[in-house]
């Protein structure tokens, strides 16, 4: 009995190989080898081109601010839904899993409705006050932090489950203020868990699209991401662009998950 099933065992492992291979390794195996044909002029040529330079300067300064926003309010929220009994708890854990599901272009279009210019909700009285949203960085960073929220939180809630609330009460009986206890007790128990979430929510930040295509106008040198230079590129014909602007996104987002796979203790897992 033990012969079938290692001969099983073995083909599911081939079909799982062979299924990443085709929908993940030689997609991007692809665009590093056409990004680097001719050498590294594909590269050159992107880099000396101000709409490229200029929309991942935009991407880095967006993904971070959302990839802050998304660690302030991702901690909170998950502290909410595990520590806290109220009324509502369970739609709004409903609720966190909405960027999942709902397209990004739904949400790019939501947002213009509630903050695009005289005909946004708020739109006209925020541009009162000198403040634009839509077609501008804030919108973008809105449109991107909402898309990746979930991220953060789908990281952090199960430790939080798992590690209960035994040593925080400890502390609070010892004296300790819920400031004293977060920093001493929760945050190293839910460290690595929220170091994961916040590169899953970097990485979803930086290869945002169809949320940032709607909100932010997509006009070049100005609110234009990489994602959408990348499609501009190679919808003119610049392929060589296109690809190079292609293997940088991957770049940083595959180069922070070795870092953090790395940089993990070996027996750590997210319940230590």
């Amino acid at each position: 009995m033990s012969q079938p099933r290692t001969a099983g065992t073995h083909l599911r492992r081939l079909v799982v190989v062979a299924y990443l291979f085709l929908l993940v390794i030689w997609p991007v195996a692809l665009v590093v080898q056409k990004t680097f044909d001719g050498g590294l002029e594909n590269l050159r040529t992107a880099l000396s081109d101000p709409v490229v330079t200029d929309a991942l300067q935009l991407t880095v300064v967006v993904a971070l601010w959302a990839v802050a926003i998304n660690t302030v309010f991702g901690v909170g929220i998950s502290l909410l839904l595990v520590r806290y009994e109220f009324p509502g708890r369970r739609v709004l854990s409903a609720l966190i899993d909405l960027p999942l599901s709902v397209s990004p272009v739904v949400v790019g279009l939501a947002l213009l409705l509630a903050y695009g210019g005289t005909n946004g909700t708020f739109g006209p009285a925020l541009e009162g006050v000198g403040l634009q949203v839509a077609f501008a960085t804030p919108g973008i960073v809105m449109a991107t932090a909402f898309v990746s929220l979930p991220l953060v939180i789908r990281e952090i809630v199960p430790v939080l489950h798992e590690i209960g609330t035994e040593q925080e009460q400890a502390a609070k009986s010892l004296g300790a203020s819920a400031v004293q206890t977060f920093r001493r007790i929760t945050l190293p128990s839910i460290k690595w868990a929220l170091v994961y979430g916040v590169v899953l929510s970097l990485a979803r930040a930086l290869g945002e699209f169809g949320a940032v295509k709607i909100v932010s106008g997509n006009v070049a040198q100005q609110t234009q991401t990489a994602t959408l230079v990348v499609e501009q590129k190679y919808q003119d014909f610049e392929q060589g662009s296109a690809y190079a602007t292609s293997f940088l996104l991957a770049l940083i987002a595959v180069a922070a998950l070795v870092v953090v796979t790395i940089l993990r203790p070996k027996d750590d897992t997210d319940g230590d």
